[in-house]
């Protein structure tokens, strides 16, 4: 079950980003949880948060800031429910386009926002420190796709 989270949820969002480590931070999530121009979409799987989205307003776009899923349980189509998700947030904000970034290593990414019609834009050279275990920095890819 998707469904919106609230400050009451931030120990079990901070104990799964502990695990997801999509790069957001705990201050961040904490404040996306009182934030009336952010939305936090939580996968729960029983009483368990498996993954989560992070989705910011902004004048006429909206921001994807994270998706966030426990390693044990990606690639079973937990991202793609919780981008469809924020997708038709998005839509009810009537946003004119999604906007994102992501590592252009994360191939796995990269797919499931292709596969939902997100479109290269751009590229920041060099935005990401290095993943663990490389050397040097990582570019950014813009992408974005219009609701």
């Amino acid at each position: 079950m998707i469904a919106e989270l609230y400050r009451t949820d931030a120990p079990a969002l901070l104990a799964l980003e502990a695990r997801a480590q999509s790069g957001v931070s705990e201050a961040l999530l904490t404040e996306a949880l009182i934030d009336d121009t952010v939305y936090v979409a939580g996968r729960w799987q029983e009483s368990q948060l498996i993954g989560y989205a992070l989705l910011a307003r902004l004048p006429f776009d909206a921001e994807l800031q994270a998706i966030g899923v426990l390693p044990e349980r990606r690639g079973a189509g937990i991202g793609g429910e919780l981008l469809g998700a924020v997708l038709a947030v998005a839509a009810d904000w009537q946003s004119e386009r999604v906007l994102l970034e992501v590592r252009e290593s994360n191939a796995s990414a990269r797919k499931l926002y292709a596969g939902a019609g997100f479109q290269q834009d751009g590229m920041r050279r060099d935005y990401y420190p290095a993943a663990e275990g490389a050397a040097g920095r990582e570019n950014a890819l813009l992408m974005s796709r219009s609701i």
